[in-house]
């Protein structure tokens, strides 16, 4: 998959054609009492969202999931989990910042043939680990979903998290049972396998429903210096225009998987451990 590319993209399968099932997160799964924190929280989001934005030379698109808030009333820790676009291009200033900001650990999404010469060197303290999202080889499915604009939006989430859960429980092993110090996770944009991983991961550790829509929703604006820089047209508009003729858009596609997708349940048959899930929430959230 190549994030941020949406040419040739087309969907074979209507919105209304998703089939989202019951046993996910509903509305009502709120704790009692916990209601009113969810009112407004849309804008207070928004402004969240910009406050964990990382400004690391040769990086357009990273942001740290701190700073977020959880259903229960709690939130998530800052400088222990980042989502990003790749890093082949972070100079020394940027990597510098990225050491600076406590990583140690790099998970990339990357196809093999996506993977480039890093622009400056890698620091030997950061460990990479090369978990390839997509599984390309499987061209039943991957003939129908890259072949159209669905292909750079949140419509093939539950698709491709249904077709191959065991690719996306071991990405979240792997940052649950990292070494110490903070993890990033990226792919080539950041938007879209990124966005996949980041908000499982949030779903799975109880963030509130609004804080994961308005994160995915970061990247639109993020990537538009990306588009500027290469000379290439902002893949943002081309997805929401996709996303009008079908009568919907990013936010309400998301809402409605993590509102209906048991997500654990899904990851768990993909192999992902219980006390995996434990041990991301004693990672990601404040105590």
């Amino acid at each position: 998959m190549a994030d941020g590319d949406a040419a040739g993209r087309g969907d074979r399968r209507a919105v209304g054609e998703l089939g989202f099932v019951a046993g996910g997160r509903a509305a009502s799964s709120t704790p009692p009492g916990r209601r009113d924190r969810r009112v407004g929280l849309e804008n207070g989001a928004v402004c969240a969202s910009v406050r964990r934005d990382l400004d690391w030379e040769g990086c357009f698109n990273a942001r740290d999931l701190g700073g977020l808030a959880t259903v229960d009333g709690g939130q998530t820790r800052r400088g222990v989990l980042v989502r990003s676009d790749a890093l082949d291009g972070l100079t020394s200033a940027g990597w510098a910042a990225l050491l600076d900001h406590g990583v140690r650990t790099v998970i990339d999404l990357r196809n093999d043939d996506e993977i480039g010469r890093d622009v400056a060197p890698r620091p030997s303290v950061v460990t990479t680990i090369h978990l390839p999202l997509d599984g390309m080889e499987d061209r039943e499915f991957w003939d129908v979903w890259q072949n159209g604009p669905q292909f750079g939006t949140p419509l093939y989430f539950r698709p491709h998290l249904e077709r191959f859960p065991e690719r996306s429980a071991r990405v979240i092993a792997a940052i649950a049972d990292a070494q110490p110090g903070g993890v990033l996770f990226h792919c080539a944009g950041g938007r879209d396998r990124a966005g996949q991983i980041a908000m499982l991961v949030l779903v799975l550790v109880g963030v509130a429903t609004e804080e994961i829509v308005a994160d995915y929703e970061r990247s639109t604006e993020r990537l538009q210096a990306c588009y500027g820089a290469r000379g290439q047209v902002d893949q943002g508009e081309l997805i929401e225009r996709f996303l009008d003729s079908r009568g919907t858009t990013a936010r309400e596609v998301l809402m409605a998987m993590i509102n209906s997708v048991d997500v654990r349940a899904t990851l768990r048959a993909g192999g992902l451990q219980d006390p995996e899930v434990t041990a991301l929430r004693a990672r990601l959230l404040e105590i």
